[in-house]
């Protein structure tokens, strides 16, 4: 509920700070003494349209602050916390309006825009004139309303449960028909292109596998030639082996009775030798290596193969393995489309058929509802002065296409203010006196799921008294004892039902003209209804009516 209300320097009112408690609170005060200002204040505070004629005149900035005090469970904690903003013991809201027009709001000391500080406002509180938009005027609320006044939370979050699961079906349905059709238009191609890949059947990290293995191939090669080479000279008919054995047959033939002959025939002998075993290496070295005669080129068509048809089709080669699954799957999407879209089509059926039968289970409970919400409004309206009215709650079922999480219904609350007439909505039917009492019925109605915990109402005893006045009086105090109220009036019997009366005083002084709020004692209180109920000449006889009505009531 909101705890404190402080004001600086809108319009007529200098400094003003007010407190507020629970229940029914009376603002009073005589015509152009500047109750509305308090509301435009309060309004600036909760987020509304700012407009620099609000800054008094002489001053360069209005500053309004709210305070509130809010249970744990209220919607405002979690708005803040969806923005990332602490959460303190008191919610206060702040909004400075410059003389220039710019303004600035903050949460708790903390910068916010004015589209949150007006968001917060609204789950806060509710201001109602005679002519002011509402939350019960607007028909998208009117649902939910319906829904919170029946207690129908259950059925409501299993019309939302399977809401969830059809249009999760219905959108894997979209996904997989525009997979099927996208992948069926390019089927004749895809077909063409997979039957190369098969014959070619990339394999994963071959392309690099390949390319070093082809790198290693040709270094090999070359030294395959130089070994050959190698042996070549050392084993054929004029290479080196050959060359020895004949110059140690010479050698030998020479012959040397001295022995001259005999080391360089043994060095020969060594030689010949150590050839024979360099060239029996070189032979197992060739014999051994398991490099076969075109293998360099083998390798090397299967290299170029892979890396036009990679090129082809604008991929790495070691890409390609995976562009060939991704096609071979696509093509299989096209075998097998056909059976997963019938597959999802029946369990679209099925999950709408669990929608539907939520949803009209939901119905129905609302059309229950409706009887005792519509009973319970007719019986406010006679003492309402509202006898001739007739309330209704229309539930009418929407188009498929309008269907929702929240069900098949849309519901709007309609009256006729005259016998044979058609039932309209609230703000096109009504006058601005009869509309706030048919708002004043519903939201009395209405108190046990009232979200918001502060009412505002602006004169909704405008236009009546006696009886009627006194009807209005005895439901803003049954109202005020779940809800906290705020109703600015002209009308004696609401003011002796306020738990607090708030007297709002226009002065004249050198200084100029101020406007203050001012909290009434009890013999105070009864002066001021004494005003109300005789006019700018309080006599007895209005002081002794006064007693009595608070007496009364009391």
């Amino acid at each position: 509920m909101l705890l404190r209300l402080g004001i600086r320097d809108v319009v007529l009112i200098d400094r003003l700070d007010l407190d507020f408690g629970s229940g029914l609170s009376v603002l009073t005060g005589e015509t152009g003494a500047g109750k509305s200002i308090l509301l435009d204040a309060l309004g600036l505070a909760l987020g509304a349209r700012a407009d620099s004629g609000l800054v008094r005149a002489g001053a360069t900035q209005a500053v309004v602050t709210a305070a509130f005090e809010i249970p744990d469970t209220h919607p405002a904690w979690a708005l803040l916390a969806e923005n990332g903003l602490e959460r303190e013991d008191e919610l206060i809201l702040r909004r400075t309006l410059s003389a220039d027009g710019r303004s600035r709001a903050t949460v708790n000391d903390q910068a916010i825009s004015v589209g949150l500080l007006r968001q917060l406002g609204a789950l806060l509180v509710e201001i109602q004139g005679q002519f002011d938009g509402h939350a019960l005027m607007d028909s998208g609320t009117h649902r939910g309303i319906l829904d919170a006044y029946g207690d129908l939370t259950s059925l409501v979050t299993a019309s939302r449960a399977t809401w969830r699961e059809w249009a999760g079906v219905r959108e894997a349905k979209r996904v997989a028909a525009e997979q099927l059709a996208r992948v069926k238009a390019q089927e004749e191609y895809l077909r063409h292109v997979v039957g190369e890949l098969d014959k070619l059947d990339p394999q994963e990290g071959e392309e690099s596998e390949l390319s070093a293995t082809r790198a290693r191939l040709q270094s090999r090669e070359k030294l395959l030639g130089t070994l050959n080479n190698a042996l070549s000279a050392l084993a054929e008919e004029d290479g080196a082996e050959a060359k020895v054995a004949s110059a140690t047959r010479l050698l030998s033939r020479a012959g040397s009775d001295a022995g001259d002959l005999d080391p360089i025939l043994a060095s020969l002998d060594r030689a010949s030798s150590e050839l024979a075993d360099a060239t029996e290496t070189l032979a197992r070295l060739l014999r051994d290596d398991g490099y076969s005669e075109g293998q360099l080129e083998r390798l090397e068509d299967r290299l170029f193969a892979l890396r036009a048809a990679a090129r082809k089709h604008q991929v790495t080669g070691d890409e390609l393995p995976a562009l060939y699954q991704r096609l071979k799957e696509e093509l299989a999407a096209v075998d097998n489309g056909e059976a997963g879209l019938k597959k999802l089509e029946a369990s679209e059926a099925e999950t709408r058929k669990a929608y539907l039968a939520a949803a009209e289970a939901l119905s129905s409970a609302r059309k229950a509802s409706v009887l005792k919400l519509d009973a319970a409004v007719m019986a406010e309206l006679p003492p309402l002065k509202l006898d001739r009215a007739r309330f209704t709650t229309q539930v009418a079922k929407l188009p498929d296409n309008n269907w929702g999480p929240d069900g098949i219904d849309d519901v709007a609350f309609l009256i006729a203010t005259n016998p044979g007439s058609n039932p309209g909505p609230l703000g096109k039917i009504a006058s601005g006196g009869e509309l706030s009492r048919f708002l004043l019925a519903l939201k009395v109605v209405l108190a046990g799921v009232a979200p918001v915990p502060t009412l505002v109402f602006d004169e909704v005893d405008s236009g009546i008294g006696g009886a009627t006045a006194a009807a209005v009086g005895e439901r803003l105090a049954r109202l005020g004892k779940d809800l906290q109220l705020l109703v600015i009036t002209h009308s004696p019997q609401v003011a002796a039902l306020g738990d607090a009366h708030l007297n709002v005083v226009k002065s004249t002084a050198e200084a100029g003209v101020s406007t203050t709020v001012l909290q009434l004692t009890t013999d105070q209180r009864r002066e001021e209804i004494a005003r109300m109920l005789s006019g700018s000449s309080i006599t007895d006889e209005a002081r002794a009516a006064a007693s009595k009505l608070i007496s009364r009531i009391a």
